[in-house]
């Protein structure tokens, strides 16, 4: 299957692609705020640089594209082109996922990760259940939480 766009309209297109300050992630930071957590930024000193940190709590979210991270759900499809690159690329993002939350949990922290399709498409969930979600989570002892649309469920 070739491209629908032209090269240049591509490479565009492609520069264009948020790595901080997504809509998913402005939607998460919105809700806490509102609820009364603070926070920081992308972690620069953090494995993986979460894109909130809550040292108060010793947790941190990040907030993952479905796409980018190869999540398991209607939001998320190969692409028919350069098949090779892209699945070398997104395999890397997989394994440096782990790795990050593996090295944030052996520090101490808590972890939790927001899936796009919670916040997106036909399987999203309601936003105050997802600020409920993470704000339970970060009230509670709890290592670990996934939050994600509601065709895959919440784990």
């Amino acid at each position: 299957m070739t491209d629908v766009h032209d090269a240049q309209t591509r490479r565009r297109n492609m520069a264009a692609v948020r790595g901080k300050d997504t809509k998913p992630e402005m939607s998460v930071r919105q809700m806490l705020f509102a609820a009364g957590f603070r926070y920081r930024l992308h972690g620069r000193g953090l494995p993986g640089k979460p894109d909130l940190v809550f040292p108060k709590y010793r947790a941190v979210i990040f907030v993952h594209g479905c796409f980018w991270h190869h999540h398991d759900c209607h939001l998320f499809c190969w692409p028919g082109t350069r098949e090779e690159f892209w699945r070398t690329k997104i395999a890397r993002n997989e394994l440096r996922d782990r790795q990050s939350a593996a090295a944030l949990r052996e520090a101490g922290w808590r972890v939790a990760v927001v899936w796009e399709c919670a916040l997106k498409g036909r399987s999203r969930l309601a936003p105050d259940e997802t600020g409920a979600l993470l704000a339970d989570w970060l009230r509670s002892d709890r290592a670990e939480l996934v939050v994600q649309g509601t065709s895959a469920g919440v784990a």
